[in-house]
């Protein structure tokens, strides 16, 4: 004698019996042509990002002599009119990204709180270092030079002082828009009000309560700043300062091919390991969700 079912059993045994059997596909190819179009995709991405990758460290390890071995890159790192404007384009990035920080992130949060239709103005002039070209940017900074007084050239005359301004300038763009759409993905009110009502003052608010829940817009905004800074090359050329970008093409038209391309592939790692600690910083903030301590 067999046991009575259970009652969510039974109803399971009718909905099937009810429903017929499963319905077959009329198109059976159709579940495995997604799978094949994602790994051809990758592959085809790889090979495309990859291969002149491969090219180009390849080349970087090829020496005068033959053969093939790291002296281009030990000449980077041995040679100090080599190492010496690698050295100060990651200066003028690290401050120049800290400077639009500081700049952009309150603007953003008193804007959306205290102002919101001054929204509109203040993206229409972010907007403006990509509207004007950086050649014509540079012909203005040449003839600010010329007519600057004595004392204000001294302070222009080096290149972190004469490009961080400049590079502020043409990061605002990016750094703006990735804030500004972290801010937009809080309760920005909320936030502030409790902070508010607790008893914390406007800086302490930012910096423990708005800035960890903005960390991952915030660190990709210093990351297109670092980018930026170590690509740029128009106005640094025209100004006549020794950057990092001037050096490669330095070194390209002395026909040390060899270490200029060392040093594209330094600085393609360097900001590989940028992006990759970005992504995991993101990742930690999305297993934390934490509001913030006050």
């Amino acid at each position: 004698m067999t046991a009575p079912m259970a009652p969510l059993a039974e109803a399971e045994l009718m909905r099937e019996m009810l429903s017929g059997p499963p319905r077959r596909s009329r198109f059976p190819w159709r579940r495995e042509r997604p799978r094949i179009w994602r790994v051809t995709i990758f592959v085809l991405a790889a090979v495309f990002f990859l291969g002149p990758l491969a090219a180009a460290f390849k080349y970087s390890l090829q020496q005068d002599k033959g053969g093939y071995g790291f002296a281009n890159y030990g000449e980077i790192i041995k040679n100090h009119e080599v190492r010496s404007p690698l050295v100060t384009s990651l200066e003028i990035a690290v401050i120049s990204a800290a400077i639009v920080i500081l700049m952009i992130l309150p603007t953003v949060v008193w804007v959306r709180l205290r102002k919101p239709k001054a929204t509109a103005v203040l993206e229409f002039t972010t907007l403006l270092p990509i509207v004007i070209p950086p050649v014509v940017m540079a012909a203005g900074i040449q003839q600010f030079e010329l007519n600057a007084p004595s004392w204000m050239l001294k302070y222009i005359d080096h290149a972190q002082s004469g490009l961080i301004p400049f590079y502020v300038v043409l990061a605002m763009p990016f750094t703006y828009r990735a804030i500004d759409t972290g801010v937009r993905a809080i309760d920005l009110h909320t936030l502030v009000d409790a902070s508010r009502n607790l008893g914390a003052s406007w800086p302490a608010t930012l910096v423990r309560v708005v800035l960890p829940n903005v960390q991952t817009a915030v660190l990709g905004a210093m990351f297109l700043t670092v980018a930026l800074c170590l690509g740029e090359v128009v106005i640094a050329t025209l100004l006549l300062y020794n950057t990092f970008p001037v050096e490669v093409l330095v070194l390209y038209h002395q026909a040390q091919t060899g270490a200029s391309v060392a040093l594209s592939m330094i600085t393609l790692t360097f900001t590989f390991l940028l992006l990759f600690g970005l992504s995991f910083l993101a990742q930690r903030r999305r297993g934390g969700r934490a509001v913030g301590v006050l």
